[in-house]
């Protein structure tokens, strides 16, 4: 065993560690962050209300609100309550794509 020891201790000494090479590394750009778009909640209640991030408004406004904020606006839920007629959702679907929303999804329990 002592005579292994000497021998890994002398041959470790004999071991030379190459030279690094020389590597030319790319430089790095700084990337522009794009802005990220909003993400947007319609609720729908059962008595044919709306509400845009919390906020009572009509579709009137909803269309008006879609239509200014187009290109900032990200994915779009919709909440509608299960009694509210389906036309009445299809109806505001309808203004998000007009406005030009591409994510539209509907919550469902």
């Amino acid at each position: 065993v002592f005579l292994l020891l000497i021998f890994f201790m002398v041959s470790t000494q004999f071991v030379t560690f190459h030279k690094r090479l020389e590597v030319a590394l790319p430089k790095a750009k700084a990337s522009v962050v794009k802005e990220k778009k909003k993400e947007l909640v319609i609720e729908m209640t059962a008595d044919g209300q709306i509400f845009v991030d919390g906020k009572l408004a009509s579709l009137a406004f909803l269309e008006a609100y879609l239509k200014r904020e187009r290109g900032k606006i990200g994915a779009t839920v919709i909440r509608a309550d299960s009694s509210l007629p389906y036309g009445d959702v299809v109806r505001v679907m309808g203004l998000c794509k007009e406005a030009g929303v591409t994510e539209v999804g509907i919550a469902v329990r």
